[in-house]
């Protein structure tokens, strides 16, 4: 069921008000509705959906325009519905060719109970795969103009591209979020900053929270690590569900391999995974 307006109200605020607090916090991305359980039950205080484990999980590779706005708002409404925590969602390039097309994208994202959404400058074009920043910016204003319009507080992270297409260009990437910024976006994310020292130049040079993307960079930064160079988000992205992945092969290559089923005593029990699909109350209730 459809959270109400009431309820909508609540994860919305309590979504915005972790970018306000001391330090950084994890938001972890489940791809089903079972996993958003388990992550729920293990603590977590928000969630956000994953464009690339909803794409394996469909059995499609990952990548630009490879999923289409129905599948990814069908997804996310389960995963919203699954917890009572606060949902955002990879909402791509908002499965639209203009500003007008973005809006309806996040108005369909905030109608399935969403309190969060992202927008990110990519084209799906392989020979231009980043947009131009003036058209990249009337596509964030109109996600916010689209999420000011809802009935709750809705969270809109805007994203620079660049270094995920092979475009290293730090201060172009600086621009770009500056100029999401002043177009009105909530959050800024760069994915795939490759250093603390990127990061640290990101953050000291916008107003506005940074989520990064965990395990980008080399060597890879911890959760104290990454608030300290000014980070108020961190993101898991594919990582969960990549590992998922590699523990099934890795069971899979046990029992073609050498004929043995040693990895079942890693897997839980079945009563914990029953345990782990009750549902848990999220802030406030």
């Amino acid at each position: 069921m459809r959270p109400s307006v009431q309820d909508l109200r609540r994860r919305g605020a309590a979504f915005r008000d972790l970018h306000q607090g001391a330090g950084a916090f994890v938001v972890p991305n489940p791809w089903d509705a079972g996993t958003a359980r388990i992550l729920a039950g293990l603590g977590f205080p928000a969630l956000a959906t994953t464009s690339a484990g909803l794409a394996v999980t469909l059995g499609r590779p990952d990548g630009a325009n490879g999923l289409d706005r129905a599948t990814v708002i069908a997804n996310a409404r389960e995963i919203v519905e699954a917890t009572d925590l606060p949902v955002s969602a990879d909402l791509e390039s908002g499965f639209a060719a203009t500003p007008e097309g973005v809006a309806e994208t996040f108005a369909a994202a905030g109608g399935v109970g969403l309190v969060g959404g992202s927008i990110e400058d990519a084209t799906g074009l392989a020979d231009d795969p980043v947009r131009s920043l003036a058209e990249s910016v009337d596509r964030v204003a109109a996600a916010v103009e689209a999420a000011r319009a809802l009935p709750f507080p809705f969270t809109v992270t805007a994203r620079a591209e660049n270094f995920l297409y092979g475009r290293p260009d730090l201060d172009d990437t600086i621009r770009r979020l500056q100029a999401y910024e002043e177009a009105g976006a909530d959050v800024l994310y760069a994915p795939a900053l490759p250093s603390a020292e990127a990061v640290r130049a990101v953050c000291s040079s916008v107003g506005k929270p940074v989520n990064v993307l965990a395990g980008s960079q080399q060597p890879a930064l911890s959760v104290s690590e990454l608030a300290a160079c000014g980070v108020r988000r961190i993101s898991i992205g594919s990582s969960f569900f990549r590992a998922a992945l590699g523990g099934l092969v890795r069971a899979a290559h046990e029992v073609l391999d050498h004929g043995t089923f040693g990895f079942t005593a890693d897997a839980p029990p079945y009563g914990d995974v029953n345990r782990w699909m009750t549902r848990v109350p999220g802030p406030g209730q």
